[in-house]
């Protein structure tokens, strides 16, 4: 008898779907049921191969962020009702989101970040990050409050990769 592992896989909203617009409240107590979700968005963002994801972009609408900027993807950080203390410098770097696949563009972000958060057992840390890990954590919580990388960019551009990710969403439609 063969049995199968069921992922717990979550389902990533993709741009321009308006749950992505929704702003994320913050996490009142980090319980059993925000493990789960942490834990769910790690294999999530893992599987689709990416290095940070918002509970917003699965369509929960809590303050919560997973990250893994490691090579060997095995360095997940947990952040619950981050806040970004202190950031300097800018730099520009190209972006993607699994909330819009094949999509990058470049945008400008701090270089240089100061984050005080919840960790997946409700403990506050801080932290400082620069580089890769502070793009990311920048991109994430734009998502928390609605925002993408794409508003970053001209609305020319914007609404032209709008329309070939529709294009993509009727196609998958009606293939299924």
């Amino acid at each position: 008898m063969i049995v199968e592992k069921l992922l717990s896989i979550l389902t990533i909203l993709e741009f321009p779907d308006e749950r992505l617009r929704k702003k994320a409240a913050p996490v009142e107590t980090v319980d059993a049921d925000i493990r789960k979700l942490v834990d769910d968005m790690f294999e999530t963002m893992y599987e689709a191969r990416g290095v940070g994801l918002a509970a917003t972009q699965v369509n929960v609408h809590k303050r919560v962020i997973v990250i893994d900027v490691s090579e060997e993807k095995k360095s997940p950080l947990c952040l619950i009702n981050p806040e970004i203390l202190a950031k300097d410098g800018i730099e520009e770097t190209e972006e993607g989101c699994l909330s819009v696949p094949g999509f990058f563009e470049t945008v400008k972000r701090a270089e240089h970040i100061k984050v005080r958060a919840l960790n997946r057992d409700g403990e506050s840390f801080e932290f400082e990050a620069e580089d890769l890990l502070a793009v990311c954590v920048q991109h994430e919580m734009d998502h928390l409050e609605g925002k993408l990388f794409v508003d970053y960019i001209s609305p020319l551009k914007r609404q032209m990769i709008k329309k070939k990710l529709n294009k993509i969403h009727r196609l998958e439609q009606k293939a299924s």
